[in-house]
């Protein structure tokens, strides 16, 4: 299950807010290697690590790292402060940290009788890659195109934890947060190392309108997802689940369709079976459905694979006309899947439309 190395620190290569990337020897050879400090303590050249190879081995693309698993011979301090939420819970690295909506935090009276997201737009998306493409679109429409960052509104990213566990793992959103493009990360379930932490989905959401004071929440998985193939054997089903999230507290749920027409498997050509799923059949309350203004035969696919979710949820077009200049102008690199902008255009115009609708609805 676990593939075990012991190796050296022979240079750090980068780091960013919660992860360090660095270059170790092992006897396979060097490695990329990467450690999370607040877990591992900071590795520096020469120090030996303990190292898991299993995702390097695998040859998996997000997760084609070594995970530093200790520093041995450099313990870190133990912890101090308070915090009672034990995430990763029962594996050899369950990690204590302070949940926003546990007793003790100072939020908690904010959040022990909260029920409601005020109407708040969730805008939800099966993909993490989605997330900068969601923020172009939000950022570029309506009273937000020229306004300048003051007009912008607070938007709150609560990490699911479909795919990575520690949202440090997330250039991303580092980067994001560092452009005030994103008021807080919100890790929940097992996720961990977002500004705050929750139990659920639930308290999360509800930190983000009553805690961060967000205008508009952004849900998706963590970097990495799992699929297998099989109608329901895939991570990204979470989607349809945090629809009905968003409802029942009051939110208003915008669904971002995962469309592409780069990628290779055909059951994600047009709209993936994967918002098929998740949206025709685990999200049991209604949802605004966003169908990006595409041309041509990929445009005609799309709105007739997208049809039979009429049966539950609005399906709402929105036209594409100036988001490819706003994606341009991301302030991170856009990816999903290993693809660019270039090479997947379609993907990133969906996840900006849902972006563009969550705006709408702010100034209706």
């Amino acid at each position: 299950m676990i593939r075990w190395r012991k190796g050296e620190v022979t240079r750090v290569r980068r780091e960013w807010p919660g992860a360090v990337e660095l270059e170790a020897a092992t006897e396979d050879g060097p490695c990329r290697a990467l450690a999370y400090p607040a877990l591992v303590g900071r590795p520096e050249p020469g120090d030996t690590v303990l190292l898991n190879t299993t995702a390097l081995a695998m040859g998996l693309g997000t997760g084609g790292y070594a995970m530093v698993v200790a520093v041995p011979d450099r313990l870190p301090p133990d912890p101090t402060g308070p915090g009672h939420l034990v995430k990763a819970r029962y594996t050899p690295l369950q990690a204590t940290v302070a949940g926003a909506d546990e007793q003790g935090s100072p939020h908690h009276e904010t959040l022990r009788d909260a029920d409601s997201l005020d109407g708040m737009p969730v805008v939800i998306a099966d993909l993490h890659s989605a997330l900068p493409a969601i923020l172009c679109g939000l950022y570029a429409s309506g009273p937000y195109a020229s306004g300048g960052d003051r007009d912008r509104p607070r938007v709150a990213y609560v990490m699911q934890d479909g795919g990575a566990l520690p949202a440090w793992f997330s250039m991303s959103c580092a980067e994001l947060k560092a452009r005030e493009w994103l008021c807080g990360v919100i890790t929940v379930g097992q996720a961990f190392g977002g500004d705050l932490e929750a139990v659920t989905l639930h308290t999360g959401l509800l930190a983000a309108r009553h805690v961060l004071d967000a205008d508009v929440a952004v849900v998706a998985q963590g970097p990495g997802n799992l699929g297998t193939g099989t109608r329901w054997g895939f991570s990204g089903v979470c989607a349809g689940e945090a629809v009905n999230a968003a409802a029942v507290l009051s939110g208003r749920p915008v669904a971002a369709l995962r469309i592409s027409e780069g990628d290779r498997r055909d059951r994600h050509i047009g709209v993936s079976h994967h918002s098929l799923t998740a949206y025709g059949r685990v999200a049991l309350a209604p949802a605004r459905v966003v169908l990006p203004e595409l041309p041509g035969e990929l445009g005609d696919r799309v709105r007739e694979q997208a049809a039979p979710l009429a049966v539950r949820h609005d399906l709402v077009s929105v036209p594409v006309d100036g988001l490819l200049d706003a994606l341009k102008a991301a302030p991170v690199r856009l990816s999903t899947m290993g693809r660019g902008l270039d090479e997947d255009l379609a993907y990133f115009l969906a996840s900006a439309t849902a972006g563009r609708h969550a705006a709408d609805l702010l100034a209706s």
